[in-house]
């Protein structure tokens, strides 16, 4: 059973995205600016799933740059765009400000719920610390998919279910060199692939079950495969959720055509996070003018879903 969508926006601070069958807003985006330290950009939290409970977390005192889920970029030609300390390779994480800089929300081209699917499409500016203008960005927020679970199996329904968003990135690069993505593992620190869109977890969800098409656990840290699903159990309401990560298939190309496959980032410990990386080994060079396409795709589900219910509904909602 499908549910209605309803969009509210508060101008210059946020839009939220409510599910009107259950009065749950499953969704808020915002794109007010905030600190420098932290590396402005726009970024989704709360997310909750159908039965109101949240599964992002913003701000953690480990972590204040970790906002939700977010697209980030964690070393770009020199600068951080993922926020907080820059890590170099013999020093470990340095207090470097003026290598932090930042994704500037410039205009929605799309802000629209009809029935069942909600999109916002975005226009951004990356920028050097200094300001300087390196790259454009095309975004589009898809919310689509909301969907309530036969809980009692005599057709009746609970508040169980999930919803999907599907979050499209093209990057532009204006620059007159090269930019060139990386993470902390192309710079010297092993299985730190992180960059690109990255998901924070709530604190309760450390320590929560990983698994993947074939393995689970933290084993599956830079491996690369279709979809990564993560669940844990909440703190302050009975029950767990689950989210199912994936990158589109056309994800394994670069914007010059190049193979660059997509390798996850995971943790469970000492926190919950989750990116489809796309500079975790090697380093991605996007020439003067090209752009770098990526789509992803997020499930946030009510309750611990195995392998199989995790197969059976990806088969039932194809790329």
């Amino acid at each position: 059973m499908s549910s209605p969508l309803r969009i509210t926006h508060a101008h210059g601070d946020r839009i939220t995205v409510t599910d009107t069958s259950g009065g749950i807003d499953l969704l808020s985006y915002v794109y007010r600016p905030e600190s420098a330290w932290e590396a402005p950009k726009p970024y989704l939290h709360p997310l909750r799933t159908p039965a109101g409970n949240v599964v992002t977390d913003y701000r953690p005192n480990d972590h204040r740059w970790h906002k939700g889920l977010q697209m980030t970029a964690s070393h770009l030609s020199g600068q951080n765009l993922w926020g907080g300390n820059t890590y170099i390779h013999g020093q470990g994480y340095q207090a470097l400000p003026e290598r932090v800089g930042s994704m500037a929300h410039l205009g929605f081209d799309e802000v629209e719920a009809a029935g069942g699917s909600a999109v916002i499409a975005e226009r951004l500016s990356w920028r050097h610390h200094d300001g300087t203008h390196w790259a454009d960005e095309q975004r589009r927020i898809e919310l689509h998919d909301v969907e309530y679970a036969d809980e009692h199996g005599d057709g009746s329904t609970g508040t169980a279910g999930s919803w999907t968003l599907t979050w499209s990135s093209a990057i532009t690069n204006r620059r007159t060199m090269p930019l060139h993505f990386g993470s902390p593992t192309t710079h010297g620190r092993e299985a730190a692939g992180y960059t690109g869109l990255f998901w924070r977890g709530p604190r309760a969800f450390r320590g929560g079950q990983v698994l993947g098409p074939e393995g689970s656990g933290p084993e599956l840290m830079g491996t690369s495969a279709p979809w990564l699903a993560y669940s844990g159990e909440h703190d302050g309401a009975d029950g767990h959720a689950t989210l199912i990560f994936q990158h589109a298939p056309e994800n394994d190309h670069s914007g010059d055509g190049g193979a660059h496959p997509a390798h996850w980032f995971v943790r469970n410990e000492p926190f919950a996070a989750v990116a489809p990386s796309f500079a975790f080994y090697d380093e991605l060079e996007l020439a003067p003018g090209n752009t770098l396409a990526r789509r992803y795709r997020v499930t946030v589900a009510d309750g611990a879903w195995n392998r199989e219910r995790i197969a059976k509904y990806l088969a039932e909602h194809p790329w």
